[in-house]
């Protein structure tokens, strides 16, 4: 072998295990039975910001599909999940309007809305218009298809207004 070929697997060598420390050093494992789980979960974490640096990021379908389900099935806590788990680098103006909706169609009340729920709500559905200003959803099932719309119920819902007092509210429907 050359000197030169020796010199530069020396340095590959040395470079990979300053990596390798290093990498150790961030993740923290606990035990050497933890060392795949933090192996692969590091894994998945660069390949994502990758795809996203590269713009070929898409949501995991399969998790997008389970919080759609639940969702439908007024299950919303799980739908959020589902599709937090989906769109992990907050991407999708789809998803993230999914989400806000959960929001939406959980603290919606009868007599009052939840505030809390609808804070939330209201900070999600700003990120779906920083996202895509002009999104418009193509569910069938969804009374509300723009983020403007909803960002409006979410801005109604957390007024105080002399309407809040009207008997009459308890037969409004939820969109």
């Amino acid at each position: 072998m050359k000197e030169t070929h020796i010199q530069t697997l020396g340095i590959s060598l040395t470079t990979f295990y300053i990596i390798f420390i290093a990498w150790l050093y961030l993740v923290e494992p606990k035990s050497l039975e933890e060392l795949p789980t933090k192996a692969q979960t590091t894994i998945e974490n660069v390949t994502t910001k990758t795809q996203v640096a590269i713009g070929t990021y898409e949501v995991d379908q399969a998790k997008f599909n389970e919080g759609l389900k639940a969702f439908r099935a007024d299950n919303f806590i799980v739908a959020r999940d589902n599709f937090e788990k989906a769109d992990t680098e907050k991407r999708d103006a789809k998803t993230q309007f999914y989400i806000a909706y959960g929001f939406y169609r959980q603290g919606f009340g009868k007599i009052s809305n939840d505030d809390a729920l609808f804070k939330q709500g209201l900070e999600q559905i700003n990120r779906v218009i920083a996202l895509d200003k002009n999104f418009k959803s193509d569910d069938a099932n969804l009374q509300i298809k723009t983020p403007v719309e909803l960002k409006n119920e979410f801005e109604e819902g957390l007024k105080v207004t002399a309407s809040d007092f009207n008997p009459l509210k308890v037969l409004r429907e939820r969109k």
